[in-house]
């Protein structure tokens, strides 16, 4: 586990970040269901999203997978824990990650050269997704995710286009551990990884103030992330069904 310790407060900002990625999860493919142990999609959910996510370290393999459709080509799971062996169904592990945390008292971000704001409505958004994608916008990132608890920020250059941007969404503000998810974060035009991290965790501290922020990365971007102040929380494996 790359030399994380797990503690009280450890275990509890872990499970706060990975119902904050399920929440996401939820908003993204437009429903599931919430149990005890897991969220799950009957349905396919989009692209680079899982059918399931695991809650808790006593999740049920068998219970997980009776919520999806394993039938269809591309069901995934999320196994938060890194703790499931899902290879008796079917399931082959596609990439690992680390969760990650920064506390509100980390220091500020140097300041970005971009100019920030939240994107407002549906035309921003699908330029967003446009910069994020690297193409065009297909609809993934949806104009029902403008909400008051999930928030896109879009970096923009001197000349007017979005060259670096992040998805955020807060949870857990109707009870004790809310968090700020922090996800896509992105850069575009040959703009460096550092602008795009350091605006946009400034644009999270203007919008949510005081509040950890949590997340998941791997390779290059959880180093970048650890420059700016994260620390893993522990191990997470994506399975994909491989009929």
């Amino acid at each position: 586990m790359h030399g994380v310790i797990i503690d009280t407060d450890t275990e509890e900002l872990l499970r706060a970040a990975v119902h904050n990625n399920a929440e996401w999860c939820a908003a993204v493919s437009g429903g599931g269901s919430f149990a005890a142990g897991a969220w799950t999609s009957a349905r396919r959910t989009p692209p680079y999203y899982p059918d399931g996510v695991t809650l808790t370290r006593a999740a049920s393999a068998d219970a997980l997978l009776a919520g999806m459709d394993t039938d269809s080509p591309g069901c995934s799971v999320k196994d938060s824990f890194a703790d499931l062996d899902l290879a008796p169904a079917g399931f082959e592990v596609l990439f690992g990650a680390e969760w990650i945390h920064r506390p509100p008292a980390a220091p500020a971000p140097p300041a970005s050269a971009l100019t920030w704001s939240r994107v407002a409505d549906a035309g921003e958004l699908a330029a967003w997704e446009a910069a994020w994608d690297g193409g065009e916008s297909t609809g993934l990132f949806h104009p029902g995710l403008l909400t008051e608890e999930i928030a896109f920020f879009a970096g923009w250059s001197a000349e007017g286009r979005i060259a670096a941007g992040a998805a955020a969404n807060r949870t857990g503000a109707d009870r004790t551990g809310t968090v700020v998810g922090l996800s896509n974060v992105f850069t575009a035009d040959g703009t460096p990884d550092d602008e795009a991290w350091a605006g946009a965790l400034t644009a999270v501290a203007d919008l949510w103030p005081g509040l950890p922020v949590v997340g998941y990365e791997a390779g290059e971007d959880l180093a970048t992330a650890v420059r700016h102040g994260f620390t893993p929380l522990g191990p997470l494996r994506v399975w994909l069904h491989t009929p």
